[in-house]
């Protein structure tokens, strides 16, 4: 069984593509039968799409005896990552992480945000942001344990879905 140090993080190539379509479908697969048939594919077919699609100024995939099993996307503002510029959140946003069932537990999800953490500090952030939901428990006691905490005034409200807003202080965080 692989552990932290098995981990390899690095920037996605164009050839990881599809191993990154097949981790976010088998990663954010787990919620199809808590959304409603139409939401579930018009939410699969966004985060597919994302693979392809926006303009991240980084894409971060994390590889267990090389395969990748993990992947995030990391944007500079709420405007890349949402077309929202009156979120007014100018510093790093990871979006879509996502890690293959199979590899959970194994301490990927943590190295993708240290990864995204380190990469925002290089910029010169004082702050790391993330959205997610109510339906992503295991993933929101994951953030909280790492040090995120909940940034209320950044929240977006998509139809009934309450999308939560995280942040990190960089400064301050543990996790580094």
């Amino acid at each position: 069984m692989a552990d932290e140090r098995d981990i390899q993080i690095r920037e996605a190539s164009d050839g990881d593509r599809d191993a990154i379509r097949k981790v976010l479908e088998e990663a954010y697969g787990q919620y199809k039968d808590v959304l409603p048939p139409e939401g579930w594919e018009q939410y699969k077919e966004n985060i597919v799409a994302s693979v392809d699609g926006g303009t991240p100024a980084a894409r971060i995939v994390a590889l267990i005896d090389g395969e990748v099993v993990g992947s995030s996307l990391l944007f500079l503002s709420s405007e890349a990552a949402y077309g929202l510029p009156e979120l007014a959140i100018q510093s790093p946003i990871i979006r879509l992480l996502a890690v293959s069932p199979k590899a959970r537990g194994r301490g990927v999800a943590t190295a993708l945000i240290q990864e995204s953490a380190r990469r925002a500090i290089e910029l010169g952030a004082a702050t790391l942001h993330l959205h997610t939901s109510d339906m992503m428990e295991s993933a929101v006691k994951l953030y909280e344990r790492l040090g995120f905490e909940r940034a209320y005034e950044k929240d977006i409200q998509k139809g009934e879905v309450l999308v939560k807003s995280y942040r990190l202080h960089l400064q301050t965080a543990a996790i580094l």
